[in-house]
């Protein structure tokens, strides 16, 4: 029979995140990153904490407001005092039914933090071997946007550290500086031997995306995120249609919580591939939801961060290897910061896994 989780607490704090370099993306340039822990902690075992993040992305989530601060204090004080059946399935439950489906960040983060704590206050979200046991997950290396040499550098280190998968940003600079780019990595590596990926954050005007699409397919390319930018959704539906290269949906999917929504948007944009961001489209249930749907109809999905701290990071990472995953996916982002915090994430060639270090904030 399941417990319950008695006289819940909640209180948060912030850390500035500050980026090892300007991280650029096709919209603007990120220097630092306001992040918030959510720690949660029963009457029952007082000495053990749940802990899980809120990391609102800049002019993306949809919870990015001037006052998510405030909204956040709020959430924690109102819901502090709660009792919640102690299972996975209950909390999921509790906190779609008790925060607002508009604040997707602060769900992942009572999601987290509540399992954390069912856990024993482990950082163990999920019961798996990618936690107990060392089992690694296979990931992506990301380039970032910036100066074409700068790029450059960060391709020859990501190929030296020995990624098979390679995800480019691009869209920020020069079209034909970009293509030069693929082409110096297709020079050295097959397709066979290391995956592309590019990632236009819909950079793409919808009348010049298939052309450019037609271009970028030359350097065999696995896959291209959200060439133009959502809710432009007969275009969209039209370039999966047509494109040479298999389409994956990013952007496209914030903002959409209801599952009809989801099904019908799906169905009408048929792409090739979903990414999830589980800051960005409500949680893990709400994540739970996109995968359903999408391997229902066929459509191929990967996890990706979101730029959180290392313990959004291990929070993803864990609830990606709750699935049978082959792909690479999108959970390298731990290494972006000067003062992210100390935990057992290790990434070695290509791969993310947990090991023996201990945590540290």
């Amino acid at each position: 029979m399941e417990g319950v989780l008695k006289d819940i607490q909640f209180s948060y704090r912030s850390h500035l995140l500050k980026f090892k370099f300007d991280a650029g993306t096709s919209r603007g340039v990120l220097k630092d990153k306001t992040t918030y822990l959510i720690k949660a902690v029963s009457s029952q075992e007082p000495h053990s904490v749940g802990w899980g993040e809120a990391a609102p992305l800049q002019k993306l989530s949809i919870d990015d407001i001037p006052e998510f601060e405030e909204v956040l204090s709020k959430i924690c004080k109102q819901l502090s005092g709660s009792s919640i059946l102690g299972s996975e399935q209950g909390i999921l439950d509790w906190v779609q039914a008790q925060i607002p489906q508009h604040y997707p960040s602060i769900r992942f983060a009572f999601e987290t933090a509540l399992l954390d704590l069912l856990h024993g206050g482990n950082k163990m979200i999920f019961d798996t071997p990618f936690y107990n046991a060392g089992r690694p997950l296979p990931i992506n290396g990301l380039i970032w946007m910036g100066e074409k040499g700068f790029m450059l550098d960060q391709i020859d280190k990501k190929l030296a550290e020995g990624y098979s998968c390679i995800k480019m940003k691009i869209g920020a600079i020069d079209f034909g500086q970009e293509c030069e780019l693929l082409a110096y990595i297709r020079k050295q590596y097959s397709a066979e031997q290391v995956i592309l990926r590019v990632d236009a954050n819909g950079a793409f005007s919808s009348d010049e995306a298939l052309d450019k699409l037609k271009v970028l397919n030359e350097f065999e390319l696995h896959s291209i995120e959200q060439p133009i930018r959502q809710c432009q959704i007969p275009e969209m539906a039209n370039l999966c249609s047509l494109s040479p290269m298999p389409i994956a949906l990013d952007e496209e999917l914030i903002g959409i919580y209801d599952i009809d929504e989801k099904k019908k948007l799906l169905e009408q944009i048929q792409p090739q591939y979903i990414i999830l961001k589980p800051t960005l489209v409500g949680g893990i249930a709400s994540s739970r939801e996109w995968i359903a749907l999408a391997e229902s109809l066929g459509i191929g999905w990967w996890m990706t961060s979101a730029l959180e701290s290392n313990v959004g990071l291990n929070s993803i990472a864990q609830f990606t290897s709750t699935y049978d995953v082959t792909l690479p996916q999108g959970l390298g982002t731990g290494q972006l910061y000067h003062n992210n915090f100390d935990s057992p994430l290790m990434i070695e060639r290509g791969e993310i896994k947990y090991g023996a270090d201990k945590w540290n904030f």
